[in-house]
């Protein structure tokens, strides 16, 4: 077996073991192959700096990054680590990394950090064993938004390119595939919340699945939360919104106010190299 990027591999064969590989998994993911096309796209997949475990020329394992500049870092973002049924209990993905650990600290990736599911304890120990730390919890949620008491308020959809984001939430709460520079790349709308000339709230949404990577309001009381959610429901009444930080317990507590459930927990890890 041998270990090379990914940049010679058709993303077809990547799907496929990447599917094969997370059959029975915690989350089921969809067969679309666009799927991944665009949440890859999104992340900054960069081919060069992935790498897989390949048997006779067949992909059997690999390790996916994302990498961008962000917060003072350049970082490679694991998208995601999969070895197919057969290979398992080989070591492959420790030996995966440490091909790629030199590669991309030549490459100048000074951090790389990941999520994992909270269960899978497995996991958990292959990256601690590398060098990882948790860093973060995160939960996730699902469901429709209950309908509560009736506020008046206005929405209005800013473009989501030109507004300055940094001036009303912490990009660094929110996890990599939430963070402003990958939903800029996305199918997604960014909406203000108006009570009467005031700007109280906004959301991110992506109108056709109602996926939620941001929601903050500005001016924190029931009333504020009330009209942030009766806004989003008259644009999808059916929302899903991952890797809420676990800190944030005022926003996880409006989640389940509104009739969101709990559908599973993360850790986000770290790695610092150098």
């Amino acid at each position: 077996m041998e270990i090379n990027n990914l940049s010679k591999t058709p993303m077809e064969v990547i799907v496929n073991c990447f599917l094969e590989s997370f059959k029975n998994y915690y989350v089921e993911f969809p067969k679309d192959k666009d799927y991944f096309k665009q949440r890859w796209e999104m992340s900054n997949l960069n081919y060069s700096l992935s790498y897989g475990m390949f048997d006779n020329n067949e992909l059997v394992g690999f390790i996916l990054h994302g990498i961008e500049n962000r917060h003072n870092h350049l970082t490679a973002f694991n998208l995601g680590t999969g070895v197919v049924p057969g290979y398992r209990g080989k070591k492959i993905t420790k030996a995966i990394y440490e091909f790629a650990i030199p590669d991309l600290m030549f490459s100048g990736v000074t951090k790389c950090q990941l999520e994992v599911i909270k269960e899978n304890s497995f996991a958990i120990r292959a990256y601690t064993s590398i060098g990882f730390d948790i860093t973060k919890g995160y939960k996730c949620f699902a469901g429709e938004i209950i309908k509560k008491d009736d506020y008046l308020y206005e929405v209005k959809e800013v473009n989501i390119q030109d507004f300055n984001f940094d001036l009303t939430s912490n990009q660094k709460l929110y996890s990599w595939e939430n963070q402003i520079e990958s939903v800029r790349r996305g199918n997604f709308n960014a909406f203000q919340v108006m009570n009467g000339s005031q700007v109280e709230s906004f959301f991110i949404i992506n109108r056709e699945n109602g996926y939620i990577p941001q929601l903050e309001v500005i001016i924190d009381t029931d009333e504020s939360w009330n009209r942030l959610f009766s806004a989003i429901r008259s644009i999808s009444k059916t929302i899903k919104i991952n890797n809420v930080d676990e800190q944030l317990v005022s926003k996880i507590y409006y989640l389940e106010k509104f009739g969101l459930k709990n559908t599973i927990d993360q850790y986000e890890m770290e790695f610092f190299l150098g």
